[in-house]
């Protein structure tokens, strides 16, 4: 990701636009000489940016500065670089190359965590664990099952950025307000050769003609760049959202991310096996989050056909958003591979409260017994009021199954058998499996040449 937003990338991406302009400019009669031709091609990435700065301080434009850099190394082309070009007709055709790189690169990165805690969700599809709503225990749901949720939020921002890159079109040439004014100057007046160089150019740059924009002013539409970090926040937002539970599940003893022999958690606490590769994550992923209002207000204000307000503030946002992104997602998928699971605490915490969960089951299994409804229904709610204040008040064990097992009112109901876990699952390993089925196993063989590498962190 790295590479892709380099200043390296960027201006060999311009000399790339430059000579598929000159190219289908040569191939439609324009005064565009092969020799010309070879001289950009034989200096596509051996830029010389020292000089490319001074121009730049002279000129301060930064386009002329970099066709003046190009034309000192390709002398035989100097006259007809940026031949009927405007600044946009390099800028936004090189970002749009660009940020399709991003957003694919940004696919197999997703698809990677997909895959991973997909592989963690089959291995403990069966394991029942507490579930929680409102962050208060309830019915008992599956490790495995809790994993797919978050594996579905991959998979659900990993399908809006397939759509965004889809969606994306290339500006193609149009000149200084998108009309194509100069192009047409250039042959003069014949709208034919303006639509045949148009698509030569795309074909240049290996984009498909079927993807250009109808009609653009200056820019491509700067919706485009909200649409893209919009899709890019919603994929922070499964990192943050798995990451988050992650650490309760820590503090909870049940769930925890990698940690290696040597590694220390707290430089005071020794003890501590602190969440601090989920933490980061969170933190990158708050920092996506937030840009994502920034192009929506970019594009609001392009007055017109176009204000340059927006340049400035596309060159931080964009880069640094998919750079942030790309950062959470290679500790996502590192944790997703290394993910250490405590079944005797998860078993435990399960214990400690499945007596509360169990207390439907009991009310069922009395009233089946031939017990009043109502009346089972009151022993029980008094019964595990007094469990929990012995819990609550005292410190003391969940005793409901004990004060159960003492009223004679259900001495006909087979309370061990309500304390089966796996009887309160559902059908979550099941789910698991239609999970991996339908939604896991489609990315994985869409993706299957990337999934193999695995993330590296260096702390």
């Amino acid at each position: 990701m790295r590479a892709v937003w380099s200043e390296q990338r960027k201006f060999s991406t311009w000399r790339r636009i430059w000579l598929a302009l000159a190219q289908g400019q040569r191939e439609l009669g324009l005064p565009v000489t092969q020799q010309q031709v070879d001289a950009i091609a034989a200096h596509l990435d051996d830029i010389d940016f020292d000089v490319a700065a001074e121009h730049e301080a002279r000129l301060r434009h930064d386009v002329m500065a970099h066709v003046h850099t190009l034309g000192d190394v390709a002398p035989e082309a100097r006259a007809i670089i940026h031949f009927g070009a405007t600044s946009q007709d390099v800028v936004c055709n090189a970002d749009t190359l660009l940020l399709r790189d991003a957003l694919a690169l940004t696919q197999c990165k997703l698809a990677r965590v997909v895959d991973r805690f997909a592989t963690f969700a089959t291995k403990y599809r069966a394991l029942p664990t507490l579930g929680f709503t409102h962050f208060q225990p309830a019915q008992p749901t599956t490790v495995g099952k809790r994993a797919t949720l978050w594996a579905q939020d991959f998979a659900i921002a990993l399908e809006q950025c397939a759509f965004v890159a889809n969606s994306l079109r290339l500006r193609g040439l149009r000149g200084a307000t998108g009309t194509q004014a100069s192009y047409l100057g250039l042959f003069d007046g014949d709208a034919s050769k303006v639509e045949q160089l148009e698509m030569l150019f795309a074909d240049k740059l290996g984009w498909p003609r079927s993807h250009m924009l109808s009609v653009c002013g200056q820019t491509y539409p700067r919706l485009v760049d909200a649409q893209i970090v919009g899709a890019l926040a919603i994929a922070a937002s499964a990192v943050h959202k798995c990451a988050t539970d992650i650490r309760l599940l820590a503090n909870r003893k049940e769930v925890e991310e990698p940690f290696e022999t040597d590694q220390i958690g707290s430089s005071a606490m020794a003890y501590k096996r602190n969440p601090m590769r989920c933490e980061r994550a969170c933190g990158l992923a708050r920092f996506v989050m937030g840009l994502a209002q920034d192009p929506l207000q970019t594009h609001a204000t392009q007055w017109l056909e176009r204000t340059l307000d927006d340049s400035s503030n596309r060159r931080l946002v964009l880069p640094e958003a998919f750079l942030a992104l790309d950062g959470a997602l290679d500790i996502m998928s590192n944790v997703g591979e290394g993910l250490v699971v405590w079944e005797a605490m998860i078993a435990a915490n399960l214990a400690a409260e499945l007596p509360f969960m169990a207390s439907e089951s009991i009310l069922l299994a009395a009233t089946k017994a031939g017990a009043d409804r109502q009346e089972a229904h009151e022993r029980i709610r008094t019964h595990s009021m007094a469990a929990a204040l012995e819990v609550k008040q005292h410190g003391r064990p969940n005793d409901l199954m004990q004060r159960l097992n003492g009223d004679a009112f259900f001495a006909r109901v087979n309370l061990d058998a309500a304390l089966d876990p796996a009887s309160f699952i559902g059908r979550a390993p099941e789910q698991v499996d239609r999970f991996v089925a339908t939604v896991a196993n489609p990315i994985r063989a869409t993706h299957a040449a990337t999934l193999r590498s695995t993330a590296q962190l260096r702390v």
